[in-house]
């Protein structure tokens, strides 16, 4: 079957204490990742159960452009704030006040 695009699913889990700030992140972002070539949409959902993962959804022609992205200096310029908070609570000797993970999927239907 042939593909519509390529999507990636990225699963954020959050400290309860860091929700507000992750909120904040993305309600405030660069929006670097707007003008990437092949670059669809996003979507950014909060989960209905606060034990649950964020998930953050993002379109794409192909696998190829995401991965274009993900190795580009807009994406480490997207991403700085969060990856700050990251390495702050390490030199804290805390735990990461987030972990992320993510999947990739071809899309088979609209």
């Amino acid at each position: 079957m042939e593909s519509l695009g390529f999507t990636a699913i990225n699963y954020i889990s959050c400290n309860e204490d860091y929700r507000d700030r992750f909120e904040e992140l993305f309600k405030d972002r660069a929006g670097l990742i707007d003008n990437n070539k092949g670059f669809r949409n996003m979507h950014v959902l909060r989960p209905a159960k606060p034990e649950d993962d964020y998930l953050i959804v993002s379109y794409w022609d192909s696998e190829e452009d995401f991965t274009a992205w993900t190795q580009s200096k807009s994406f480490i310029d997207g991403h700085k704030r969060g990856f700050a908070d990251i390495k702050k609570a390490k030199e804290e000797g805390k735990e990461p006040p987030m972990k992320s993970s993510f999947k990739t999927y071809q899309i088979i239907t609209n």
